[in-house]
């Protein structure tokens, strides 16, 4: 499953990375792609909005979006 973050409050690189950092502690979490204002997610089916949204608050910002997103197949 994936799921795109919209997050305010991300102005720096250092955000990135602290965001980055807290959604790798999410149990669950396979991948994680952030940039500035934005994160998308896979995860294994275990985790909740709640607890993406929690991982961020914990970075220091806030998710402002979630929305879910299509799964990807890999290239041929």
């Amino acid at each position: 499953m994936r799921f795109e973050l919209l997050i305010s409050g991300m102005l720096a690189i250092h955000a990135r990375n602290a965001v980055y950092m807290a959604l790798g502690a999410v149990e669950g979490i396979t991948r994680a792609e952030v940039e500035l204002g934005r994160a998308v997610v896979e995860h294994d089916g275990r985790v909740t909005e709640a607890a993406l949204r929690e991982a961020v608050a914990q970075a220091g910002f806030e998710v402002s979006a979630v929305r879910a997103l299509p799964r990807e197949l890999p290239t041929l």
